[in-house]
């Protein structure tokens, strides 16, 4: 037998000094959302560029050195280039914007932290909608010229690729990725050194290194712990987006909220306001109070100042879909981080502590140590201010602090290059700059009805192209005939794109309801199977490796696709990723969404999809609505939150096939003369008009800005000037009020009047017991509907009454003449609860009595 050693050299092409600049363009990820970059390496070598993954640094690792220099010589091409690089200059020339923010000047920074960042396909360190929000979000402040900087972990595995076999059954494909042809580089200092941190597990220091990664003007800073230095677990602890068991998370949060604090403080770099993007990286918060605590204060006068200047944005629409760990987890890893801190055990496992529960709940101390929080729908708000309620426990859930601010979508990434050019024809290229003027939107009447079905033919022809692609792959790996391909084909003709589409692609989780359009397959049947109006079901999307449920989804899909009726009609497509799902929300007629009401947080997807003139059809949950308005989609009004589930999934599928039969597939095929549906593109063109200006993530950082990121700001200034005085001062006022509230009562004096005459006023007497507090450190209040209907509490009018003395039983006298402003019944409450005018919302301390 001959034994050899096998020994490998990779030798990299040298890119012509024409061409210079190509690799600084693949380092900035400005390319995620600028197809005019990407294309300059795809048309090098269009094969090479697919087998790349579409990224511009391995692409530029391993192209032909002769292609380099041919287009190098070419005059189009160096066109092409130049016009780039004059684009990629004129972005990076314009300067930060710092009057974004009321007071903000050099070096203030906003801080944002998440668990993952989806920017591209190019750069897998994200999972889903956490990750692609997290990107679009560092985008859209990276197009504001916003002072921000990012920080999250680099991943050797993020999420994992999926292949589906020939029963239907996933298969999880992990692959470690080269950081050497990544968009990311090593942070340095300004002597050249790179940047390296130390964080403390239990028993041992880990070493951890700082990446940098470019999004436009903004830096993400991305820890790495896979160094010689450290030992093999703790290696591990960055190898795997989402893996590993409880104390692999807990790592993962410690290095991200801790070591991400201590990586911005290496470089120099001081937020002013900080944002936690989900309960993962809220140990930061405990950071940046341990470092207040080593300069002096004490640890409430330290938590005051940490959470007046952070935000906390939470996307779980369940209780269970929190973090949580153990006591013994928590001691393990924390005994010695509160000694730091200078509190107790118990004082600081209140910090993350749920009612109904003694794990350690990351949400709660989320919520705890900040000042802004926010869910990210009007319904999803509502629903975490109910899963939050014990955190405020004497205020209604409707008025206790927990905001929302609606997601929303980078325009620039998800929206179609063939609506870009149509856009500047008719629109002009201001439309750029006019994402949230509604009224700008209305010109998108001005396209021609004929090139605009033609632009929406076009994408379904190119998404056709890309899934006759997946599906022969699928195919001839899973063993199956020519034939068989042939069947599963037959519709999907990218020649002839007339066939009606409807889309469903996401996560398959059980909440999400895959298979909610296969409750009645009789009458499935007669809605796919018209040979007159044929309709075709595409489904994509991956289940949890650890969650069986949703991969049962998933074979269910794959079975009922398999049914002889139903082959070609219902396609299952795997390796779900962020380039088809830029296929899909461009290329489908009508997007499918059926969550479970009201576990949609928010739902991006179907944004993506109607500002690409695709049409929503989806339950009323998330931003859906918000965004329906009855002219620009269809929508199933869900079910009353007490009906059995069965009886639920039976209406609500119910309403979706009627909804199809009867309105979807009868206007889409009612074409004209010219073979399209005026109706249908009307009603696209204002889909469009409708929900760009309202659901793009510039309207969504500027809501951030304005309702969060000004306040935390100010607030943070104020907190901390003169030595940390107004911290200090506040966290001794709730010390104060925490410590008599027990014994706050609140009665009235007055006899209630039944009925008065218009224009008399209304005159109420109140007494409160105090218990030591003074009546500044009190408001004492009306709520009156001036509504002749019941709304809700927090819109009811809110009156003052004036402390006027005290009685005889040292109570504190509150009097208050108040004059309806119109005829009718009123329902009114009394109330009082402590208040401070330095506090960042009135209901922030969780304590109200009424009468």
């Amino acid at each position: 037998m001959i034994t050899k050693t096998t020994f490998t050299v990779t030798v990299n092409p040298k890119i012509p000094a024409r061409l210079s600049r190509m690799e600084e363009l693949a380092n900035n990820l400005r390319y995620s959302w600028d197809r005019e970059t990407r294309s300059l390496f795809s048309r090098i070598d269009p094969r090479l560029w697919g087998a790349a993954g579409h990224n511009p640094k391995a692409f530029l690792r391993r192209v032909d050195e002769s292609l380099l220099h041919k287009a190098a010589s070419e005059r189009t091409f160096l066109s092409s280039y130049n016009s780039v690089l004059s684009s990629y200059d004129a972005y990076h020339a314009e300067s930060l914007q710092y009057d974004h923010i009321e007071g903000f000047s050099p070096p203030d920074r906003i801080a944002y932290f998440c668990f993952e960042f989806g920017f591209h396909e190019s750069l897998p360190v994200y999972s889903g909608g956490l990750g692609i929000l997290a990107g679009d979000h560092c985008k859209a402040a990276s197009d504001l010229r916003l002072p921000f900087v990012a920080v999250g972990l680099l991943y050797r595995q993020g999420y994992f690729f999926q292949t589906i076999d020939a029963q239907g059954n996933q298969h999880a494909l992990y692959t470690d990725s080269d950081f050497e042809v990544l968009p990311v580089k090593p942070a340095l200092h300004d002597d050249g050194s790179e940047v390296h941190v130390q964080i403390a597990l239990p028993g041992r220091k880990v070493m951890v290194k700082v990446w940098r990664a470019i999004i436009g003007h903004v830096n993400l800073y991305l820890l790495d712990t896979d160094l010689p230095e450290n030992p093999e677990h703790d290696r591990l602890i960055t190898h795997q987006l989402y893996g590993g068991d409880k104390k692999m998370r807990i790592e993962q949060e410690i290095l991200l909220g801790i070591g991400g604090v201590r990586a911005l403080q290496k470089m120099g770099i001081k937020p002013t306001v900080w944002h936690t993007n989900e309960g993962h990286a809220a140990f930061m918060m405990l950071e940046r109070a341990r470092n207040l605590v080593q300069q002096g204060l004490d640890f409430a006068s330290a938590m005051e100042a940490v959470a007046v200047n952070t935000v906390f944005t939470t996307h779980t629409a369940v209780p269970a879909g929190h973090d949580y760990f153990s006591r013994a987890i928590m001691h393990d890893y924390f005994a010695e981080f509160c000694h730091d801190l200078k509190i107790s055990w118990e004082e600081f496992m209140a910090l993350g502590h749920m009612s109904g529960s003694d794990d350690f709940n990351m949400t709660t101390l989320a919520v705890h140590m900040s000042r802004t929080h926010n869910g990210v729908s009007k319904i999803h708000g509502d629903v975490s201010a109910r899963i939050c309620r014990d955190l405020w426990p004497q205020i209604e859930p409707e008025e206790n602090p927990l905001s929302y601010i609606t997601n929303g979508v980078h325009v620039p990434t998800f929206l179609a290059q063939e609506w870009s050019n149509l856009f500047d024809r008719y629109l002009g290229y201001e439309w750029r700059d006019k994402m949230r003027d509604i009224e700008f939107w209305s010109r998108i009447d001005m396209i021609p009805d004929h090139l605009f079905w033609s632009a929406r033919q076009t994408l379904k022809s190119q998404m056709f192209y890309g899934i006759r692609a997946r599906l022969t792959e699928q195919n001839r790996r899973n063993r199956g005939s020519e034939a068989h391909l042939d069947r599963l084909l037959k519709l999907v003709d990218p020649i002839n794109p007339s066939v009606l589409v409807l889309g469903f692609a996401r996560r398959f989780a059980t909440y999400k309801r895959a298979t909610l359009l296969f409750e009645n397959l009789d009458w499935l049947r007669k809605i796919l199977l018209d040979p007159e109006r044929p309709v075709l079901l595409i489904f994509a999307g991956k289940a949890h490796p650890a969650d069986i449920p949703g991969q049962d989804l998933i074979r269910r899909v794959s079975q009922v696709a398999r049914l002889p009726e139903f082959e070609g009609r219902i396609l299952l497509v795997e390796g779900y990723d962020m380039r088809l799902a830029r296929r899909l929300v461009a290329g489908v007629d009508v997007w499918i969404n059926n969550p479970i009401y009201p576990l949609e947080a928010s739902g991006t997807s179907g944004m993506k999809a109607g500002m690409n003139g695709t049409l929503n059809l989806s339950v009323l949950d998330g931003w859906w609505e918000e965004g329906f308005d009855g002219k620009n989609g269809w929508a199933v009004k869900p079910a009353s939150d007490d009906t059995d589930a069965g009886v639920r999934d039976k209406d609500e599928s119910q309403a979706f096939y009627e909804i199809l039969q009867d309105q979807v597939i009868p206007m889409y095929y009612r074409r004209g003369k010219f073979g399209y549906s005026a109706e249908w593109v009307k009603m696209a063109k204002y889909s469009i008009a409708s929900l760009l200006p309202r659901y793009n993530a510039t309207r969504m950082v500027n809501e951030y800005i304005k309702k969060f990121y000004t306040r935390a700001h100010a607030q943070g200034a104020h907190y901390t000037q003169d030595n940390f005085a107004n911290a200090k001062k506040v966290a001794a006022w709730k010390a104060k009020v925490s410590a008599a509230w027990g014994g706050v009562s609140l009665r009235r004096q007055d006899t209630p009047c039944k009925r008065i005459d218009f224009s008399n006023a209304l005159h109420f007497k109140v007494a409160a017991q105090l218990n030591g507090l003074q009546p500044d450190d009190v408001v004492v209040e009306l709520l009156i509907c001036q509504e002749n209907k019941k709304v809700r509490l927090n819109h009811y009018q809110h009156v003052r009454f004036k402390f006027v003395g005290i009685n005889e039983m040292q109570e504190h006298l509150f009097e208050l003449n108040y004059v309806p402003e119109l005829c009718g019944k009123k329902e009114y409450y009394l109330r009082m609860y402590p208040y401070h005018p330095l506090l960042t919302h009135p209901l922030e301390m969780g304590m109200m009595v009424w009468v």
